[in-house]
């Protein structure tokens, strides 16, 4: 305690000098602290990003088709069928999947008294709000009965509804899609855009409503792609190998890399830009993190300034008996108290820092307890390291070498 009290009172005693040290320290932390933040809320947002666009996802898409001597590319076949996706449904051959949601889509105009709106008409089954994660702002989604029954409903974008009828209220009320009148069943709540569509911005309706009564046509029993959810997210692989071993036997393929369709799975997507983000959190805090070697460096220097300043003083408790091992502790004591109370500040600033800079930056910034917590440690660490010269240097003046020196 006295060791203790006694570096308090030589850092006191040097206020200005004692601020500046445990600047360099606390700048550095708030760094470590804010950037580690920055990188884990930006994986959370592109997680939750991709998760909206379904939970424990499997997308399987037509191959590539060849008109003319003109090859499409993939998605423009018709290889995939209404009949591959109930077969997908089966539990028996495909336990591990949950839901399947086969979706055809065209873009048709769709007209509402004087109003109309060229939009995407997506035919799909009563589990496509669940694949796709998306709740209803009104009214209800799609039946398995209103598949059944080819009925003659639709639910409406947000967007779509604000277009045709100027209001999202549009429950009961009816929208023409090719001569064919659909009854407003629901509207769904806004979701935003993804990488390729907006999906605020669509007319949903049963399956055999669009391929039988508005789109018809030759291939009118294709679906442009099937929507996969996994039973849970641990049997993602599982669903994933069930559902490529039943379609290579439906198609009647024994080479997988001959297969007419693809699969993709969102989590390949969500590990390919966790994996950048967190390279660039490493890179960001490695730079932030000289600031620390900056402010160790700070510490070293002060502390080698107080051991020349207080020379006379060393050689005096050395003469009164003091050990070698006193004087070292004295100055560590020194060294830790800077470094500790630089990171005590460092975090404070940091914390305060990530609930600001949110309603500045329009991101968010995730205060990690594992970031804070060891940025302290490594502060504290960080004065003891730096400490050690100094300490040593002044536990090694002989006595009267010290009692002399002005």
């Amino acid at each position: 305690m006295e060791t203790l009290r006694t570096g308090l009172d030589a850092i006191v005693s040097h206020r200005l000098r004692s601020g500046l040290t445990m600047l360099g320290i606390l700048i550095g932390i708030a760094a470590v602290i804010l950037t580690v933040g920055l990188g884990l809320g930006s994986q959370q947002q592109v997680g939750a990003q991709i998760s909206s666009l379904g939970s424990n996802l499997l997308i399987v898409s037509p191959g590539s088709s060849t008109s003319g001597g003109v090859r499409g590319g993939f998605g423009s076949a018709s290889t995939l069928t209404a009949a591959d996706a109930a077969a997908l449904a089966s539990p028996v051959a495909a336990p591990d999947i949950g839901a399947v949601a086969p979706v055809k889509s065209s873009s048709l105009s769709v007209t509402a008294g004087s109003s109309n709106w060229t939009t995407a008409v997506v035919g799909t089954s009563a589990d496509w709000a669940t694949v796709r994660s998306r709740t209803l702002a009104a009214g209800r989604f799609l039946s398995a009965a209103d598949v059944a029954d080819q009925a003659a409903v639709a639910v409406l974008g947000s967007e779509t509804a604000t277009e045709l009828f100027g209001t999202t209220d549009v429950v009961g009320r009816t929208v023409t899609v090719n001569g064919v009148d659909l009854e407003v069943v629901g509207v769904l709540a806004p979701a935003g855009s993804d990488s390729s569509s907006n999906l605020d911005d669509q007319v949903l309706a049963p399956l055999p409503t669009v391929a039988n009564r508005i789109v018809g046509g030759t291939n009118k029993e294709s679906v442009s792609t099937i929507y996969l959810q996994a039973a849970s997210a641990g049997q993602l692989s599982a669903a994933y190998q069930e559902a490529q071993a039943l379609l290579l036997s439906l198609h009647h393929v024994t080479d997988s890399g001959a297969a007419d369709w693809t699969i993709a799975s969102q989590q390949s997507l969500l590990s390919t830009v966790t994996s950048v983000s967190r390279t660039l959190t490493v890179l960001l805090t490695g730079i932030a993190a000289l600031s620390l070697l900056v402010g160790g460096i700070g510490v070293m220097n002060i502390m080698l300034v107080s051991v020349s300043e207080r020379t006379r003083e060393i050689g005096l408790r050395k003469a009164l008996g003091a050990p070698p091992s006193a004087i070292r502790r004295q100055f560590l004591v020194e060294a830790t108290i800077l470094g500790l109370a630089g990171g005590l500040l460092g975090a404070a600033l940091g914390i305060g820092g990530a609930r600001v800079l949110p309603r500045l930056l329009s991101t968010d910034i995730v205060v990690s307890p594992l970031a804070v917590g060891g940025s302290i440690a490594i502060a504290v660490l960080i004065g003891v390291v730096f400490g050690v010269y100094p300490a040593t240097r002044a536990a090694r003046l002989a006595p009267i070498d010290a009692l002399r020196s002005e």
